[in-house]
């Protein structure tokens, strides 16, 4: 009987891991995210990180998302253009972007308005928008 299982278990846990990996692909699907990642203090300037994930089976040449900085009372800060440039398929990269003139602690929210420019061969027209995820994992709520 050990012996037997013995047998089956590399078979078991290969059929596992298989199931892992393929079920990875379905859950991510075509659509892009977008995390807040962390807010750095710099010299008066404020560094976003972010964490973007290019879900698609091609890979985005070129990634510029229109973007609204609010304050933490609700005002409109400035309106910007964060640009992620290449994004290949199905790998994350981190972005950071220094914003000058902007203290972190008065960052309140961050709109994504839309993406300004998204490109890549055989990526559909709304490849950055459509189904776009957006979280934080900081107290700055990301919204769009």
């Amino acid at each position: 009987m050990l012996a037997l299982q013995r047998q089956f278990l590399p078979i078991c846990m290969a059929a596992l891991l298989a199931g892992t990996s393929g079920d990875a692909q379905d859950v991510q699907g075509a659509h892009m995210s977008i995390e807040l990642n962390a807010l750095e203090p710099v010299e008066h300037a404020c560094r976003i990180s972010f964490l973007i994930q290019n879900g698609h089976a091609s890979d985005i040449e070129a990634a510029v998302f229109e973007t609204v900085l609010f304050d933490t009372e609700g005002r409109v800060n400035r309106l910007t253009l964060f640009d992620f440039g290449t994004l290949p398929a199905a790998r994350p990269r981190v972005r950071q972007f220094v914003v000058p003139g902007l203290a972190c602690s008065s960052l309140g929210r961050l709109l994504v308005n839309g993406a300004e420019t998204c490109t890549g061969e055989g990526l559909p027209a709304d490849a950055c928008t459509r189904d776009l995820e957006l979280r934080s994992r900081t107290d700055v709520e990301v919204v769009g």
